[in-house]
Order: structure tokens, then C-alpha cells, then sequence
């Protein structure tokens, strides 16, 4: 399935075709929608193309992007390894004739560096939104070396994916640069917050003091749910009005609903499943939980902060990097049950610190992850690959 684009830009434009393969909308995408807005409001003709599966064409995902007003290219990835998909997008990046190609995520970078090198593309840069364990595999380490060579520049969401890169792809630390994520950001009022605050307890049939955690992530392994669930079981007893709130799905959601009640604490942890709305959600928090057990980035601590919600996070990948440890939040170590209940009854106990902490975050925020820093950093690197 392919939706054409128009094949026109105004004398010396710059046009850029951003490949990602996408099975739902989280960090990586949201950031990608947030980017191409930016960088076509700044003259750029930027691009999307999104690989899809037969049974997962991400209606949704194209429905966003024209919200943005990105231009946006459908293609079905029927296997790993798809032939006809690979003569697909050379055909179409020979049609459009990009300056440049930016991929994102693995199946981008494979099908994307090959596609745009036979088709004649100058320039090919990929960005690192993760360190995902598959890539210490002796055969996908292999295959990131070869693209390493083949790219003419790179960016990592953070520091800590640069070593990453470095260090397990093999990506020369030259190519990479370092361009955090940003979101839009702004000022919620005091009565915004109390409105948000209000209606999400009525909504779950709580009382309007009620302490509410809440965690917005997928429920997969690398998030560290079960340990947030234990932490809850141990602060149950000295906080009987704290709720821990659980917004998104994924593989492992009958598992942690059988240890909820096996905890005893089904009655206190409320599952939300998948919202469009999960990052307003949050303004209602009084508490954002992220114990993952490791971490790109997170973008979510960055919605976190926008609505002056403190975090407690693991010291893991890149969120050291976005949360400072007893300023806008506290950081544990990965799977330290102790250390997050102690650092959940910290924050429960005190609300004047959470306040202070999440008005420090929110500050942060407007400081160091703006979309003009990303979009102007990432034009940068743009730049320098082009000569």
C-alpha cells in the first residue's frame, strides 16, 4: 500500500526523507512527528515514510501526521527481509530525489541505507532512539558496523546511546552527534492543574485527596513494572489513600494484572490500557514512576515535567540525564525494590517537595528540551553532512 507524494520543492530547498518502521506510536514517533513539524516550519521539505505491517497499517500515525502537515508515504514490510519492499522504496527515493535520508530504528537503517545508496542518494544519516539488547547480537553488531561505514552522519538521542553506539555498533565517534529530545511545552495554570486533578479521581471513583502514581509506558519487561507493583504492596499500609495508575498495554498485561492481585493490591492499581490522552493524564499525577531497566531516553519524563509532576526513575541509560537526582526527582537503582518504595514514601509524605521538585523540573524543561533546540540542532547536522 503506498500514498504518493508530490514531487515538488522550490529552488533550493532543502528536501529530506525520514524512513521509520512503525508498529505503534511511542517515543521515537511521537518525536519524529514533533521534528518534521518543526523542521518544515523552518523551510525544510521534510518527508515521512512509514513502514507498516499487513495487519498494522497505522492509521493513526498517518492521521497525526497530517495534523502536522507532513507529507507521509505508506509501505508495507511483509518480513524481515522483504525484496519487494526494498525495490518499493528505491523507486520511490529515486522519484523524489531527497538531498538527504534520515532513518530511525533498525528496520529503517537496513532497508533505508540500501535502498537510498542504489538509488543514487547523496547523503544518508541514521538517528539511536535506543539501546535495545538485540543489538549485542554478534549478527546484528556485524550488520551496524557495515552501516556505520556506510553513514555520512549520525544522531543519538543522548549520551549515553552515543556510547552505545560507539562502543557495540562499532559507529566511528565522529559521525554522532548528540541531539536530545524536546517536546512543546506550556505553562499550565494552578486551576489547570486542579481541574485535571479533579476530574481524573471522579473518573475512577476516588476521593479528591487521593495520592495517584502513575507510570505511562508500555508493559513490557524493560519497564520494570513488577517492581513498582512490589513497592506499592510495601507503601500500601503507610499510605492508605495512594493509587498507582497504569496507562498503556502491551505483551506482558495479563501477567501484571495476575501479580496486582497476587500482591494483594488489584484493589489500588488501576489499568488504564492504551489512552490517545496519556500525557494530559499525567497532569493529574502527583507522582510520575520510571523504573525502567534500561532506557533510550524516556520521553515521557519530559511530559512529566511540562506538567510539574516530580519523577522517580531508574539511574539507567539516558534518564540521569534528564532528571537530577533530589532536584526534579530522586533515581534508584534498577530493580532496587527497597530504594523505590523508600523513595515513593519520600515523595507521598512530602508535598511541598513534590511541588518544588516538579516547578525545578518544569524549568529544566523549558532550559534544555525545547523543540527549537532539537530542530536547530538537528538542522545543524543536517548542514554539516551536506558541505
Amino acid at each position: 500500500m503506498q500514498m504518493p507524494l508530490e514531487n515538488t520543492r522550490h529552488r533550493g530547498t532543502m528536501r529530506v526523507i525520514h524512513i521509520i518502521k512503525v508498529t505503534r506510536i511511542s517515543g521515537a514517533e511521537r518525536h519524529l512527528l514533533l521534528l518534521l513539524s518543526g523542521l518544515i516550519q523552518r523551510g525544510v521539505d521534510a518527508r515521512l515514510v512509514v513502514l507498516v505491517e499487513p495487519d498494522k497499517l497505522m492509521d493513526d500515525m498517518l492521521a497525526e501526521a497530517r495534523e502536522h502537515d507532513i507529507q507521509i508515504t505508506r509501505l508495507v514490510i511483509r518480513r524481515d527481509y522483504d525484496l519487494a519492499l526494498l525495490w518499493k522504496l528505491r523507486a520511490l527515493l529515486r522519484e523524489q530525489k531527497p538531498d538527504l535520508v534520515h532513518t530511525h530504528l533498525v528496520h529503517a537503517d537496513l532497508f533505508g541505507f540500501v535502498a537510498a545508496k542504489t538509488a543514487g542518494v547523496g547523503r544518508v544519516i541514521s538517528s539511536r532512539h535506543n539501546d535495545d539488547q538485540f543489538r549485542y547480537r554478534p549478527r546484528w553488531r556485524k550488520m551496524h558496523r557495515r552501516l556505520w561505514r556506510w553513514a555520512d552522519g549520525g544522531i543519538a538521542i543522548s549520551d549515553s546511546i552515543k556510547r552505545f553506539a560507539v562502543e557495540v555498533e562499532g559507529a566511528p565517534a565522529e559521525k554522532i552527534t548528540v541531539v536530545h529530545y524536546g517536546i512543546d511545552f506550556a505553562w499550565l495554570s494552578d486551576d489547570d492543574i486542579s481541574a485535571a486533578r479533579r476530574q481524573l479521581r471522579a473518573d475512577l471513583g476516588l476521593a479528591p485527596d487521593a495520592l495517584l502514581l502513575g507510570m505511562v509506558c508500555r508493559l513490557v519487561e524493560q519497564k520494570g513494572i513488577p517492581y513498582a507493583l512490589e513497592a506499592m504492596r510495601r507503601t500500601r499500609a503507610g499510605y492508605p489513600d495512594a493509587h498507582l495508575l497504569i496507562a498503556g498495554d502491551g505483551e506482558k498485561a495479563d501477567e501484571l494484572r495476575r501479580l496486582a492481585s497476587a500482591l494483594g493490591i488489584a484493589d489500588r492499581v488501576h489499568w488504564l490500557g492504551w489512552r490517545s490522552d496519556a500525557a494530559d493524564l499525567m497532569a493529574a499525577f502527583d507522582l510520575l514512576l520510571a523504573p525502567s531497566l534500561w532506557e533510550g531516553f524516556g520521553l515521557v519524563l519530559l511530559e512529566a515535567m511540562a506538567r510539574r509532576v516530580p519523577v522517580i526513575a531508574s539511574r539507567v541509560g539516558a534518564i540521569p540525564e534528564v532528571i537530577v537526582h533530589g532536584e526534579t526527582g530522586l533515581l534508584i537503582e534498577p530493580r532496587d525494590v527497597d530504594s523505590l518504595a523508600q523513595a515513593m514514601a519520600r515523595l507521598l509524605e512530602d508535598r511541598p517537595l513534590r511541588k518544588y521538585m516538579g516547578l525545578l523540573g518544569a524549568a529544566r524543561l523549558e532550559e534544555r528540551f525545547s523543540i527549537e533546540r532539537m530542530v536547530e540542532a538537528t538542522m545543524a547536522v543536517y548542514r554539516r553532512v551536506l558541505g
